[in-house]
């Protein structure tokens, strides 16, 4: 089918190209991805999971593709570009979208995931460039994606405040600013907001706290925020202590929780807690620790109706006891940093619980 659409005429020192949109499905029809390993090509392997991921964004009704799609097209294989009477930029550019002209420099993914949403349609900002040597699509291809810096985190996390739809992300976040600000918090002034350490006692940062408690609540926290901005109700899902807490919007009961669990850790524990030099208890490692042990103390509290500050402090005490007859020390020589150093720490806690 022939489509016509107008184009704005950009000239930089790379050359001239066009700016302009075009309906996904149009787009879908005339591009194609040439990749590394294949004759000619410049792109990365296709990541299947961000694929999905996209896929699964398009079902959010907030879902919005802002950055413009970046195509190669042969002049030969376009139907014509003409200036409009009257403008000095403005361009009207007629092709034939069952055919494959353009070529993906960059948004290859998200042509992808919008594909994969099925029946999701939207408006996408294009970069029309033409006739461009491979040389010029290989540079074109690694500035534009060796040049992007990775958002914080600590960031994202934070901007979930502004939005007015409940998720995980969102109550995690409220409750890491709760947390950090409280005087009575055991986290007072212990985390990193936005990522930067405003206080010494500053060693955890606010995008580690909330990616970690959301692991509570949520193994899929987008898929929940959509479908509570669609009018679905969430599941059940026994695994994750918090969530149910979360879906009736008892976010007060969470933070209790979480107060009176780290409150018994800091009074405890309160030499190892405080000490961030020596120990590794409330750094990231101790932390992500902590949290994997979390649900078999809460259900061991909850089977005997006690999930108090007093509750969490009588099986601290065993924790520390039994560590220090292991001669076990909460530093870095004993409990290595990362994944490994958390699992066997929260193994070294739950065996306390196991034990009785």
């Amino acid at each position: 089918m022939i489509i016509k659409f107008h184009v704005i005429e950009i000239t930089q020192s790379v050359g001239t190209f066009y700016v302009g949109k075009m309906k996904s499905s149009s787009l879908i029809h005339i591009s194609k991805t040439i990749r590394r390993n294949e004759d000619g090509g410049i792109q990365r392997e296709l990541a299947k999971s961000r694929v999905k991921e996209i896929a699964k964004y398009c079902e959010d009704p907030d879902a919005a593709f802002p950055t413009p799609i970046i195509l190669n097209v042969k002049g030969e294989d376009i139907i014509s570009l003409e200036p409009l009477d009257g403008s000095n930029d403005l361009y009207e550019l007629i092709i034939d979208d069952e055919k494959e002209i353009a070529e993906i420099l960059d948004g290859q993914h998200r042509v992808e995931g919008i594909k994969h949403a099925g029946g999701f349609e939207v408006e996408l900002m294009i970069v029309m460039m033409f006739d461009l040597t491979e040389e010029e699509k290989a540079y074109i291809f690694s500035t534009i994606n060796s040049n992007q810096t990775k958002v914080d985190k600590s960031l994202i996390y934070d901007l979930f405040e502004l939005s007015n739809t409940r998720s995980p992300h969102k109550t995690c976040h409220e409750i890491a600013r709760i947390m950090n600000s409280d005087r009575n918090s055991p986290f007072c002034g212990k985390l990193k907001m936005l990522g930067k350490k405003s206080d010494k006692t500053a060693v955890l940062s606010q995008g580690t706290f909330v990616s970690y408690l959301c692991r509570l609540i949520s193994n899929k926290p987008q898929q929940d925020m959509i479908d509570i901005k669609n009018g679905i109700e969430i599941k059940d899902d026994d695994r994750y202590v918090l969530r149910k807490y979360f879906k009736k919007k008892r976010d007060d009961i969470i933070l209790k929780l979480l107060n009176n669990y780290f409150s018994a850790v800091a009074n405890v524990f309160f030499e190892e807690w405080e000490d961030n030099w020596e120990y590794i208890l409330s750094k990231t490692t101790g932390y992500g620790a902590l949290l994997k042990a979390f649900p078999y103390f809460y259900v061991k509290g909850a089977k005997s109706r006690k999930l108090t500050q007093e509750y969490f402090e009588e099986e601290f005490r065993k924790a520390k006891n039994f560590l220090r007859e292991s001669n076990i020390r909460l530093t870095s020589q004993d409990i290595p940093s990362g994944e490994y150093g958390q699992i066997k720490l929260a193994r070294l806690l739950i065996q306390c619980i196991d034990d009785e």
